[in-house]
């Protein structure tokens, strides 16, 4: 059997391709929008940051919302290194309170919404049924799917007719693997609420996708293959994980207006692992 195509990472996929002005004007929440550390030296950009700088970078002026403030700061700074505009708000969206202040500062910091990114998410817990904990598996639901659900509740009355709601997911809600039952009930549940905001939305022309990642190469997913190599085993019919960016442009499809007549979707971005 001939050897595997690795397809190649080009300046799009690598986050240094210029903005095209795709989101002039916009303003747009971007929850989740930090990273989480796994070694700071060689550590690739996440999924929410990639989202948070490249919607600047297109010209959104964008709230960077993130349970830890410091690295919602170093998004932030990024963002300003390139010239975007954007500010930084804490939030914890598994806190009915937290929600509302942080819509509540974007709406103020940003004149308005009319864009939200959902990206916040927990993956807790031993592997398998008999390793799950309760209180990790409520952990789990209580920000995956209770604190996103919290996070349209409060968005929906105050973003613009005609904005986008982008859920970010995980293949984990459609294929089994990861051996982490709650975090693959909580992101199959996400679809059941994403299809209830866009009917629910749909009055207004508001629309709400789902953009729902395969492996990619991120903080997060090295952690969780240093705790279960065989993570990295996979065989990709692509040959490489993915990187933030392509998840960021999938992302970026799906906010701007080129996707102006789809809604109540998922768009898989894993390279063909769930439908191959």
């Amino acid at each position: 059997m001939s050897e595997r195509h690795v397809r190649a990472i080009g300046a799009v996929s690598a986050g240094l391709e210029p903005g095209r002005g795709r989101l002039a004007g916009r303003r747009i929440l971007v929850v989740g929008g930090g990273q989480r550390t796994y070694d700071a030296a060689t550590d690739p950009i996440g999924n929410g940051r990639a989202i948070a700088v490249l919607f600047a970078r297109e010209g959104a002026h964008v709230a960077v919302a993130n349970r830890g403030i410091e690295s919602a700061r170093e998004t932030v700074a990024m963002i300003d290194a390139q010239g975007g505009k954007a500010f930084p708000i804490q939030a914890d969206i598994s806190g009915a309170a937290d929600v509302t202040r942080m819509i509540e500062e974007a709406c103020e910091g940003l004149d308005g919404l009319d864009g939200l990114v959902l990206n916040a998410a927990a993956g807790v817990g031993a592997l398998g049924l008999d390793g799950v904990d309760l209180d990790e598996w409520d952990k789990t639901f209580d920000v995956n799917v209770r604190g996103t659900m919290l996070c349209c509740r409060a968005a929906l009355p105050r973003l613009d007719d005609d904005s986008s709601i982008v859920f970010i997911s995980s293949v984990a809600g459609y294929k089994s693997g990861s051996r982490l039952a709650a975090y693959e009930a909580s992101k199959a549940a996400l679809g059941g609420l994403m299809r209830h905001v866009a009917l629910e939305a749909s009055r207004r022309g508001i629309r709400a996708n789902i953009v729902s990642p395969g492996a990619v190469d991120t903080p997060i997913g090295r952690a969780a293959a240093a705790g279960r190599p065989s993570r990295m085993e996979t065989r990709l019919p692509f040959g490489r994980q993915a990187t933030g960016w392509e998840v960021a442009y999938a992302t970026l499809f799906l906010t701007s207006e080129e996707s102006a007549y789809i809604t109540a979707q998922t768009l898989q971005v894993d390279s063909g692992m769930t439908g191959l």
